[in-house]
C-alpha cells in the first residue's frame, strides 16, 4: 500500500486519510488567476506547494537505484505496451484508452487550415459527453464517487482537471498548461488514496510516470497530429517545447546519477552507467533508437516528427541544453527550475488552472514568498492593478519550499550563456530574421541568438 510517511529527503504529496473523507468538503474548481497581479499569490498557495512535491516525488522515483545485489544499477526505461498488475495504473489506462478511441467517432474536417481542425471541438464535446460514464467505472467510480460534507462528490471536482487536459476546443490548441492539468488530475486521485493498491518506495509513482503519464503523452501527440492543434503560449522557436514540458524533467530523471537509498536525495549532477550523452538529442539515429524507452528522448523524437531543418535552428533552448557536460543530473535539477519559472510562474499558462480543495486556493502557512525575478515583474496587469506598487511581501524571499529540495535558487530569468554555439544558417528563420554582414560568421549568429537563453544552464 502507497503511504506518504516514508522519510525522505523531499516533500512528498499527502494522502487524506480515509476516516476524515466523509466530512471533507469538495469544492468545484473555479478560475482563480485573472491578472497578473494574482499569480504571486498562487506562489504561496497551497496549490502551488502540492503541486510541486507531487512533481518532485514523481521525478525522484525514476531515478536509477544501485542494488545491493548487483554491481549493474538498475534503471527504469519505458516498456511500451507492457501490462500493469496494479488495478489502479490499469483503470486510468484504461480510461486514457477509452478517450483516443472517441478519435475515430469525430474524424478531421477535410477543409484546409493550417492550424486547429474544427474536429477538436467535436472529439472535445464527445469526451465531455461520455465523462461521467468513463469515471463511473470500477475502482476509479468507487473512489470519485466519495461525497463530502455538501453533497458535491469527489468526481465533481477532479473530472475538471480532467477535462482540462487535452487541449482547448475553443483556442483549437494545447500546451503545458493543459499538461499540467492533467499531473493535477492524477494528483487529485493521489490525495483520494486511489494509488494506496501500488507498492511503496516510489514503485508507484515510477508505475504513474512510465504506465500513465506517458501514455497521456502519447494520446496528446496524437490529437495534435490529428487536429493540428496549435502550441498553447508557446515562446515559438525560444520556447523549450511547443507544447509540453513534463517529458523533459521525467525522462532527464531516468538518465541521472544512480542514489544508493529510496530516501536519498535526487542527484544534481551526473548520470548513470551506460547513458546517452545530451548531445545524442541532436542526432536523429539516436532519437530514433532511444524514443521508446526514455521520455526525453520520447518528447524530441515527436519534435523531430513535425518539424524539420536543422535541430539547432528548430529547437535551440534544446540544443543549448545538449551541451551540459554535467551529466543528466544538472539537466534534471535545471528542467525543474526551468519548469517553476516558464511553467508555474508564468500567467498566460497558470490562468487557466481551476482551484478546488484539493488543490487550493489558500495561501500555505509556510510557503515563503516568492523572490522578485524577472518572471513575476513581467506579468499582465490591468490599469489599476498597475498604478499601485507590488505588496512589499513580495519584494525579497526565498525558493518555494519543493524547489529547495533539488538545491535550486529562486527563477531568475534568462541570463545564461549557451554552452554550445550553433553553426551559422545559410537558410532558415534564423537567418532570415537578421542577415548577416558581409564576412560575418557562425560567432555573430550566436550573438543573435543569445538574447534569449536557457535559464539555468551556467550553475
Amino acid at each position: 500500500m502507497a503511504t506518504s510517511s516514508t522519510p525522505a529527503t523531499f516533500p512528498t504529496l499527502q494522502i487524506i486519510p480515509t476516516a476524515q473523507l466523509p466530512s471533507h468538503k469538495f469544492i468545484k474548481p473555479i478560475k482563480r488567476i485573472n491578472e497578473g497581479h494574482h499569480v504571486p499569490h498562487f506562489l504561496t498557495s497551497k496549490a502551488y506547494t502540492e503541486i510541486g512535491s507531487f512533481i518532485l516525488q514523481l521525478n525522484h522515483s525514476v531515478c536509477p537505484r544501485i542494488q545491493a545485489s548487483s554491481s549493474v544499477p538498475q534503471t527504469f526505461p519505458l516498456v511500451p505496451g507492457s501490462p500493469s498488475s496494479t488495478p489502479s495504473i490499469q483503470a486510468l489506462q484504461q480510461l486514457l484508452s477509452d478517450l483516443e478511441a472517441l478519435v475515430q467517432q469525430a474524424p478531421p474536417d477535410p477543409g484546409p487550415r493550417r492550424f486547429g481542425n474544427i474536429s477538436f471541438r467535436k472529439w472535445h464535446a464527445l469526451v465531455e459527453g461520455n465523462l461521467d460514464t468513463f469515471l463511473e467505472r470500477g475502482i476509479l467510480g468507487e473512489v470519485l464517487a466519495t461525497k463530502g460534507a455538501d453533497d458535491i462528490t469527489a468526481k465533481d471536482e477532479v473530472s475538471a482537471y480532467l477535462m482540462g487536459a487535452f487541449g482547448s476546443p475553443q483556442r483549437l490548441d494545447y500546451g503545458t498548461g493543459h499538461e499540467l492539468s492533467f499531473i493535477a488530475f492524477v494528483g487529485c486521485l493521489w490525495k483520494l488514496g486511489f494509488f494506496r493498491d501500488g507498492k511503496e518506495g516510489g514503485d508507484i509513482e515510477r508505475e504513474i510516470v512510465l504506465n500513465v503519464i506517458e501514455p497521456y503523452l502519447r494520446v496528446v501527440r496524437t490529437l495534435i497530429l490529428k487536429y493540428t492543434l496549435e502550441p498553447a503560449g508557446s515562446h515559438g522557436v525560444w520556447g523549450l517545447d511547443d507544447h509540453s514540458f513534463m517529458p523533459y524533467i521525467l525522462g532527464s530523471a531516468q538518465f541521472t546519477r544512480p542514489i544508493t537509498l529510496d530516501t536519498d536525495p535526487m542527484p544534481l549532477e551526473g548520470s548513470v552507467k551506460g547513458a546517452p550523452k545530451p548531445a545524442d538529442v541532436t542526432k536523429p539515429a539516436a532519437v530514433e533508437d532511444l524514443r521508446r524507452s526514455n521520455m526525453y528522448f520520447s518528447a524530441v523524437g515527436f519534435i523531430n516528427d513535425v518539424k524539420k531543418g536543422p535541430f539547432w535552428e528548430h529547437s535551440p533552448i534544446l540544443f543549448d541544453i545538449s551541451g551540459i557536460r554535467d551529466g543528466w543530473g544538472k539537466i534534471n535539477k535545471g528542467m525543474i527550475k526551468m519548469f517553476n519559472a516558464e511553467v508555474l510562474s508564468k500567467f498566460p499558462v497558470v490562468q487557466h488552472f481551476p482551484f478546488g480543495s484539493l488543490f487550493s486556493w489558500d495561501g500555505d502557512s509556510n510557503a515563503p514568498v516568492p523572490a522578485q525575478s524577472v518572471h513575476m515583474t513581467n506579468q499582465p496587469m490591468t490599469a489599476a492593478a498597475s498604478t499601485a506598487a507590488p505588496p512589499s511581501q513580495f519584494a525579497t524571499g526565498m525558493a518555494a519550499p519543493w524547489t529547495q529540495a533539488t538545491g535550486m535558487p529562486p527563477p531568475a530569468g534568462p541570463g545564461i550563456p549557451y554552452s554550445r554555439v550553433p553553426p551559422g544558417p545559410s537558410t532558415g528563420s534564423l537567418n532570415s530574421r537578421q542577415p548577416r554582414a558581409q564576412g560575418q560568421g557562425s560567432a555573430s549568429t550566436a550573438a543573435q541568438i543569445n538574447v534569449t537563453k536557457a535559464p539555468w544552464a551556467r550553475e
